[in-house]
């Protein structure tokens, strides 16, 4: 099964944490099921949550991309959809900087609620 790649922020995040499921305005979806698919995919939601938060103030400039089984209905996935958030360490992190893997139950730990 392939997936799709949300771009998000960490106040996008917050706020669709406490909601049904996360947004999934500008998905980005795999090919195919291929690593290098899957890579790919990652790597260009993560470009547009660069540009989401390029001019955010500090201690929220980390890139956020949630990654939602491709079975899911796009227009309302639900966080059981949800097969894992990948973030940014902090926000210093370099661009080409993989970003770190979060279990849907690590997500408040990754908002500081944990």
């Amino acid at each position: 099964m392939t997936r799709a790649y949300l771009p998000s922020t960490l106040g996008d995040l917050a706020r669709d944490w406490e909601a049904a499921g996360p947004a999934a305005q500008g998905a980005v979806r795999a090919a195919d099921e291929s690593e290098e698919a899957e890579h790919e995919a990652l790597t260009a939601a993560a470009d547009v949550s660069a540009a989401r938060v390029a001019g955010a103030p500090d201690g929220s400039r980390r890139r956020v991309v949630v990654v939602v089984e491709s079975g899911a209905d796009l227009s309302a996935p639900r966080w059981a959809d949800v097969a894992a958030v990948h973030a940014d360490a902090d926000d210093d992190t370099d661009p080409d900087d993989e970003l770190g893997w979060w279990a849907t139950q690590e997500v408040p730990e990754l908002l500081g609620r944990g």
